[in-house]
């Protein structure tokens, strides 16, 4: 960015490592958005298509964690087409919600860090309810993944809106 002193020489302003941050860090809740619209269409193909068997590794555990480890671990290996899509990109959601709230810590930026840090507990809730519908085949686990899914995209969403170009 180019802009003229007093005497009328041009100076060359380098943009702020926290601008630059902030800017990362919008990109990333976008790209966050069109993912979480994706996960959204394999969560209707999966609830569609796919039949959950009663029986798997990780059903109806006597422990919720480890069940969830087992169940996950099993999708994405076994579950065919549209649940091991479904799965691997709710891991790679997971993974994507972390590095958004990381960045939006380097840019020093509240509005980033609120969205980043609701955007991530919701990815994360929506992903062991996930977990929890393969474990126990309730079907309030899908709808409470489904309503984590609606409150992490309208977070991110509003995270671009407040994070999108600023007057100087």
């Amino acid at each position: 960015m180019a802009e003229d002193d007093v005497s009328g020489h041009s100076l060359e302003l380098k943009p702020r490592a926290g601008a630059r941050r902030r800017e990362l860090a919008r990109r990333i809740e976008f790209g966050l958005v069109i993912a979480l619209l994706a996960q959204f269409l394999l969560g209707m193909a999966v609830n569609l298509f796919v039949k959950v068997p009663e029986s798997h590794p990780g059903a109806k555990p006597p422990e919720y964690f480890s069940g969830v480890v087992q169940s996950v671990g099993w999708a994405v290996t076994d579950g065919g087409l549209w649940l091991v899509l479904h799965a691997v990109l709710g891991l790679l959601l997971a993974l994507g919600a972390l590095a958004a709230l990381l960045q939006s810590i380097g840019s020093h930026d509240r509005a980033a860090v609120t969205t980043t840090v609701v955007g991530l507990v919701c990815v994360l809730g929506a992903g062991f309810n996930g977990g929890s519908f393969l474990n126990y085949a309730e079907d309030f686990s899908s709808m409470i993944m489904a309503s984590l899914f609606a409150v992490a995209t309208g977070s991110y969403a509003f995270g671009v809106y407040l994070l999108g170009p600023r007057e100087r």
